[in-house]
């Protein structure tokens, strides 16, 4: 797959669109070739159409409790993360799936359909799996958009589609970007690596590859893996059949276990300000993001009693976060 740089460090609207297309033509070319049987029909979309879009939430993450219902510049980031899914062209449906009333209260509050899920759940795949089974209409893709990260580009989640559509070969796809050098060390940015016809190699929260210096090199395109993904739907309901394997536990990366059962994964390469909410300290980060990209501030006002309460639970020292409580009671 072929690598892209670029020096705009805040891509436009349309940079990104223009990325995707040419990762997708690039990669769309390789599948053409290896599965060169499929009908044209498939190739311009027929093949696995209908797809719906699947926000895995959960209020009891070991990293930052809570974290959907989190104010992000007043919405919640659960919020947030459900408008800019319901952008994208490609979804027929978006729902969210979670296992709490209290996050499932504050979706319905600001119009979004919930589907609840089982607490044994162990990944957002198989929290995935389980809500498309309770679903009342049959879908051939299933995009597993990560609640965590509230700017999430449409045309990011339409490009994963399209890769997975034009992939035959594929049960899986996802997304990756640069990899910025000072967050090579730091294990909550996942690392990828690709070969050249844009499937997954391997996934690491360590930095991949590691050169005999130890050190990162700045000159190498380090990949860092976009928490959006997609699957054939069939075989996500196999994925859930499939036992833990070691990569997949030692990593704590579900998408390992597709790799390691040998399954393959299509990968495109997107221009995006990867800023994912991991823990409490990114709050404000992406808070400055979204300033000074102008987004505005709506705040419902049910969601801001479930944010408040949960912010009034928790004593999150981070300064971002003071700042929403204030913001928080000034609303109400």
């Amino acid at each position: 797959m072929a690598i892209f740089s670029s020096s705009s460090s805040e891509p436009s609207e349309t940079g990104t669109r223009a990325w995707i297309l040419h990762g997708l033509v690039v990669g769309s070319a390789v599948a053409a070739g290896v599965a060169g049987g499929y009908a044209a029909l498939r190739w311009f979309g027929k093949f696995r159409s209908r797809v719906v879009g699947i926000i895995p939430a959960r209020f009891n993450s070991s990293r930052f409790q809570g974290k959907p219902l989190v104010p992000i510049l007043g919405k919640p980031m659960i919020q947030r993360t459900w408008e800019r899914a319901k952008l994208a062209s490609s979804l027929e449906h978006v729902v969210v799936a979670t296992d709490d009333e209290k996050i499932a209260e504050c979706c319905r509050g600001f119009g979004a359909d919930v589907i609840m899920t089982s607490e044994s759940c162990q990944n957002g795949t198989e929290r995935c799996c389980e809500a498309l089974q309770k679903l009342k209409r049959n879908y051939d893709i299933v995009v597993n958009i990560q609640g965590d990260e509230p700017l999430i580009e449409p045309e990011i989640i339409d490009g994963v589609v399209q890769a997975l559509q034009r992939a035959p070969d594929a049960v899986f796809s996802t997304a990756v970007t640069s990899l910025k050098p000072e967050d090579g060390p730091d294990p909550n940015r996942v690392k990828c690596i690709v070969d050249k016809f844009g499937y997954a190699i391997y996934f690491s929260r360590g930095l991949i590859p590691y050169n005999k210096s130890g050190k990162v090199n700045p000159q190498f395109p380090y990949l860092l893996h976009l928490g959006i993904q997609s699957y054939d739907s069939k075989f996500l309901r196999i994925y859930r059949q499939l036992p833990p394997t070691p990569l997949q536990l030692e990593e704590d990366l579900e998408q390992l276990k597709v790799l390691e059962n040998g399954y393959k994964m299509k990968v495109i390469k997107v221009q995006h300000d990867a800023r994912g909410v991991d823990t409490p300290e990114d709050v404000e980060k992406i808070e400055t993001l979204m300033r000074r990209k102008n987004i505005m501030v709506i705040i419902p006002h049910i969601c801001l009693r479930q944010a408040a309460n949960h912010l009034a639970a928790m004593s999150f020292r981070t300064a971002g976060l003071s700042g929403d409580m204030s913001l928080v009671s000034l609303a109400t």
